[in-house]
């Protein structure tokens, strides 16, 4: 029952809203803990770099620790903004449910897979370990046809070797394929 003073369905949103401030922790305060962390760890590790500053006196540390400060700076906002009830607007498209719970078996998928691709680069190679890497992916982000993704997954997995080893004279690990390519 609302009261004379309150239109219809107001009451009802002020207790959704009132329910929502009640809980101090979001998806959106961990994310700003995670952009504030990866400021303060890219600072850290800034620290040991040492080399000598250029003619202009910027060093190779100016940059790192222009993005490590930027994020913290970024971080701390967020926190702040989160802390005080800002929220993130839902994305307006016809196929996203900003209500739907969230999908961790994917999250799982994906993290495991990135895990694996970084425990068996050395062993396996860039062309197998990224082609199973794109491949991983696509299958756990709902690929259809896996043929397909298969081949255009080796298709990456060797054109950024040729891209980055021949192209740019950046070494990869041969992996299992050293010695053919």
């Amino acid at each position: 029952m609302s009261s004379p003073n309150v239109p219809d369905g107001a009451a009802d949103s002020g207790a959704v809203q009132a329910s929502k401030k009640s809980s101090w922790w979001r998806p959106e305060l961990g994310l700003a803990f995670v952009v504030l962390g990866l400021g303060v760890f890219v600072i850290i590790g800034t620290l040991d770099v040492t080399a000598a500053a250029s003619v202009l006196g910027l060093g190779p540390r100016f940059f790192p620790m222009l993005v490590g400060g930027s994020m913290i700076v970024v971080g701390v906002c967020y926190v702040v903004d989160v802390l005080r009830g800002g929220r993130a607007a839902p994305e307006e498209s016809e196929d996203v449910d900003p209500d739907a719970p969230s999908d961790w078996r994917s999250v799982g998928l994906v993290s495991a897979i990135f895990l694996a691709f970084t425990a068996l680069l050395d062993v396996l190679g860039w062309i197998i370990g990224a082609s199973l890497l794109f491949f991983g992916l696509s299958v756990a982000l709902g690929a259809e046809h896996r043929l397909r993704a298969a081949i255009v997954a080796v298709v990456i997995g060797v054109s950024t070797y040729l891209i980055f080893v021949k192209g740019l004279g950046v070494t990869l690990p041969g992996g299992l394929l050293r010695g053919v390519i």
